[in-house]
């Protein structure tokens, strides 16, 4: 009890400095937060800026749950930024096994006390030239799959106005509004009590997507893609910055593009 008190001072203190700004940055219509499960469960956003962590983590501080995030663990060395990690019971993400392995037992004690678990199931901000969510990883699927905690798909859209993907510069003005929006559960219940394949984890993983992309497109009132933009198979790397041969591909891509 102790313990959540201080997470959730350290949260306090946390949204004192970012919700000031973020409400003289934009405007916010959250929709469909009612239906969040009472129990812990495992949200996935889509991931078109580097702000929308905190776009999305405001979302759900507001309705009472504390946001945890798997963090890549060499975040955690960061000066200030790794104090504020670890005060805020955020999930270090390691890709050795023994690492791994830690991940998932944070991961669990934060479900079994009801909080919010945040994967981008995407892995990285997506490659689509028209910001759609792209192919996914298993990693938010496995979580699922191995404590039984539902995933709920959380689209949102408007943050990439206020800063670019790979921005350097905020807009500022006017004033933006961003739309966050948490969609039902996905159904992974013929999957749970299979064995954990890497067919099953593609399976419930483009389950994911797919109902992450129904979502964006209610925000956007468009249609999603019928198959999620696979980086691998445009030539791009799959996860960290895009470099100037990724983001040439995409541009080339584009509709009306050179390609």
């Amino acid at each position: 009890m102790k313990e959540e008190r201080g997470q959730r001072l350290v949260f306090g203190i946390l949204a004192g400095i970012a919700r000031p700004l973020m409400n003289v940055l934009m405007a916010k219509t959250w929709i469909g937060f009612d239906n969040l499960p009472v129990a812990g469960f495992i949200a996935c956003p889509n991931h078109v800026t580097e702000i929308d962590p905190v776009v999305v983590g405001h979302a759900f501080y507001n309705q009472g749950r504390l946001p945890r995030y798997l963090t890549k663990e060499s975040l955690f060395k960061v000066p200030l930024l790794g104090a504020a990690l670890r005060a805020s019971h955020q999930v270090p993400v390691s890709r050795a096994t023994a690492g791994a392995s830690g991940s998932l037992a944070i991961a669990k004690e934060v479900l079994d006390a009801g909080d919010v678990i945040i994967i981008y199931p995407e892995g990285s901000l997506t490659r689509d030239p028209e910001e759609w969510p792209m192919r996914g990883r298993t990693g938010a699927a496995r979580l699922a799959l191995q404590t039984g905690a539902p995933v709920v798909p959380v689209a949102h859209w408007g943050a990439q106005k206020v800063l670019p993907r790979y921005g350097k510069t905020l807009s500022i003005f006017p004033r933006k509004r961003v739309y966050v929006r948490a969609g039902q559960p996905v159904d992974l219940d013929d999957l749970r009590d299979r064995p954990m394949t890497r067919t099953v984890l593609d399976q419930a993983t483009q389950r994911i997507i797919a109902a992450l992309s129904a979502e964006v497109g209610e925000l956007r009132g468009e249609q999603p893609p019928e198959k999620p933009w696979d980086p691998v198979a445009h030539g791009q790397t799959a996860t960290g910055r895009m470099n100037t041969e990724d983001k040439n591909r995409n541009e080339d891509d584009r509709p009306g593009g050179a390609a």
